[in-house]
């Protein structure tokens, strides 16, 4: 790997924690406004494909799977399609924003370690194993308030749980994208164009609440969660997959809940209680740790 390549690797993966960290907030509160999981979800896919849609047409052949072919590219919009933004989005319905952000980025590369581990036998060097460790102790005692049930969060374990299934589908992800070696720009079109019918399902069977939200709510939550998750966000770390490994890539996500801190602090007066800064500042720790050390013992 060249230095310049692996400084774009790393800008990748900072933006992307960047985006992932902001679009925490902005589903929480798509969900305080009474929007549903569903709505975000068809907005998200919508924009995403309708941006996407003209180079798709122009460049990937067959359309719209390119060289990615149609087993892989449903896989992809299967793991990370409509099925990946409802139950992210439902679990902000139960839980703080920061919620989100603490336990999804954080058990990613725990979950990427050990099925890199359970699918090749490649073990994670000493000292990422001990930051993992540290990641999964603090996300124990971020969790403590939630799991208790306390009056603050009586159904924020829930959203925890939900957000636990996110990091999974995402870690399955980033090792499928590392493996294929295949385009990134592709596998952010075919996912994002092959999710559109899905939607149809979506709409027939969960509720809708879209026409009762203002319109710049709407624009709101289709250009964040559709340009710049669904498409900015989603090519940002499959460049940083592909130039940086799945292991190492998942690691550089440290800002995603000091990012999200920040902003549901800021813009929904969420703060978060002394026992989940702690287990805040644990994680980001245990992160710091894995991504400094050697991916393999």
């Amino acid at each position: 790997m060249t230095s310049r390549a692996r400084w774009l690797g790393i800008l990748c993966g900072l933006l992307t924690a960047m985006i992932w960290g902001v679009q925490s907030v902005v589903s929480r509160h798509a969900m305080l406004i009474d929007l549903t999981p569903a709505d975000v979800t068809i907005l998200r896919f919508v924009s995403a494909a309708a941006v996407l849609l003209p180079w798709a047409l122009r460049h990937m052949r067959p359309f719209p799977v390119g060289s990615l072919g149609w087993p892989r590219a449903w896989g992809m919009a299967l793991l990370i399609g409509p099925l990946y933004s409802l139950i992210l989005v439902a679990g902000a319905s139960f839980a703080p924003a920061l919620h989100s952000s603490i336990i999804s980025p954080g058990l990613i590369p725990v979950f990427t370690a050990l099925l890199i581990f359970l699918v090749t036998g490649e073990r994670a060097g000493r000292m990422r194993l001990i930051g993992l460790g540290i990641i999964v102790l603090g996300i124990g005692i971020f969790s403590r308030d939630a799991l208790a049930m306390t009056p603050s969060r009586p159904d924020a374990w829930i959203g925890d749980l939900l957000f636990v299934l996110v990091a999974f589908l995402w870690a399955i992800f980033g090792l499928l994208a590392r493996r294929w070696s295949v385009s990134s720009l592709e596998v952010t079109t075919a996912s994002c164009i092959l999710s559109v019918p899905l939607l149809v399902i979506v709409a027939l069977v969960l509720p809708i609440h879209m026409a009762r939200a203002p319109f710049a709510e709407l624009l709101l939550q289709a250009l964040y969660q559709g340009v710049l998750v669904g498409v900015v966000a989603l090519y940002l770390y499959a460049r940083s997959v592909e130039m940086l490994g799945a292991a190492r890539a998942t690691l550089f996500l440290p800002l995603v809940p000091i990012a999200t801190a920040a902003a549901s602090a800021l813009l929904l007066t969420e703060l978060p209680s002394t026992t989940e800064l702690i287990g805040m500042a644990i994680v980001v720790t245990g992160m710091l740790i894995a991504f400094r050390s050697p991916s393999v013992g």
